[in-house]
């Protein structure tokens, strides 16, 4: 049996006990449906094999190899993976396009007595899904953008807000990057799985409520926001985060302590801003990064670096701004400013 999905939210309401994805390792890397395992039934060295002799022999010797190999790593898998599966398991199988390889997976399962399920269209359908979510559909929830300075804690009071009943998306979480040159924690998602996870949290949202998103560029490390997220939050209503310098450089010390732990990523980090300032700042702020004087090292950045970039961006918009005090941004005071943010969203959202 086959189904198809309407809306991105179908998926969870069939409740299937696997998602099973057969397609090649790389494509799985690339992007896949949410919660799916990877069991390709041919791997990549076998996919490319089959494909050229596809085009080059025939395509009835190729269909004849391709059963083969499907064949044999189906075997393993059922050896495998889905050796303990019970006799009332229902999977969900999908391919590229919803063709031969789920089709030949899902025939060999159906056939033991599972109740197995392909998807019309396979993952081709799913993106097709997610590109109309994020490319041309408007967020369906008002959208207000938490600002504030770098420094400012934005992060970790935007996760804190939904215990104040706030709705919010974390775009930075959604990249695995914070958003600044400084900020990457290690390999990003594709840019097809990054628009399927923003996706998947725009279908959640309840549209009576707003939905507070971090400032951001249009880019998010190398991830690129979609253009209907990003028309949102040019034209949102803000609410920002007013911390001294001071304050924000010791946070800044303590929240990227995963790169000044690492002397030599740091090094090269500030090495990135040679283009923009006159070498003796990158060498000054070399000699802070080498002596161990993180929070001069982000207080000096922030003067020269950071804050002239930010006040000229603001000085071009023309949004509503709510402004909230922040004198100190230690962990405990982090919750009471969460709690006035979530007053101030509320009272943009005129609620």
């Amino acid at each position: 049996m086959a189904i198809t999905l309407t809306s991105l939210a179908d998926l969870a309401a069939h409740g299937f006990d696997d998602i099973i994805d057969v397609r090649a390792p790389a494509e799985y890397a690339e992007d896949h449906l949410p919660g799916a395992i990877s069991l390709p039934v041919l791997n990549d060295e076998e996919r490319a094999r089959v494909g050229t002799i596809y085009k080059q022999v025939s395509p009835f010797t190729a269909r004849k190899l391709g059963a083969a190999l499907v064949s044999r790593n189906a075997a393993a898998h059922l050896e495998g993976v889905l050796a303990d599966r019970p006799g009332g398991w229902r999977p969900l199988v999908y391919c590229w396009r919803g063709g031969q390889r789920s089709g030949s997976f899902a025939t060999i399962l159906g056939q033991i007595g599972w109740r197995v399920e392909t998807l019309v269209g396979g993952y081709k359908a799913w993106r097709g899904l997610v590109v109309e979510a994020v490319y041309n559909t408007p967020v369906k929830a008002p959208v207000v953008v938490l600002d504030g300075n770098t420094g400012s804690a934005k992060t970790e009071i935007l996760n804190l807000l939904p215990g104040f009943g706030v709705q919010v998306i974390d775009l930075e979480g959604l990249a695995r990057h914070r958003g600044s040159l400084f900020g990457s924690v290690g390999a990003q998602p594709s840019q097809k799985a990054f628009e399927g996870a923003l996706a998947q949290a725009l279908a959640g949202l309840d549209p009576s409520r707003p939905v507070v998103v971090e400032a951001e560029s249009s880019k998010i490390g190398e991830r690129r926001l979609p253009p209907e997220i990003w028309k949102a939050m040019i034209a949102a209503p803000r609410v920002a985060i007013a911390a001294p310098r001071a304050a924000r450089a010791e946070y800044l010390a303590r929240a990227y302590g995963d790169l000044t732990a690492d002397a030599g990523r740091l090094v090269a980090t500030v090495d990135m801003l040679r283009p923009m300032h006159p070498a003796e700042v990158i060498a000054e702020w070399q000699a802070l990064a080498g002596a161990g004087a993180f929070v001069a090292l982000a207080d000096s950045l922030m003067e020269r670096h950071y804050d002239p970039r930010y006040g000229k961006h603001r000085a071009r918009m023309a949004v509503k701004v709510a402004e909230v005090q922040a004198d100190d941004l230690a962990p405990d005071a982090l919750p009471g400013i969460a709690a006035r943010v979530a007053e101030a969203v509320r009272g943009l959202a005129g609620l």
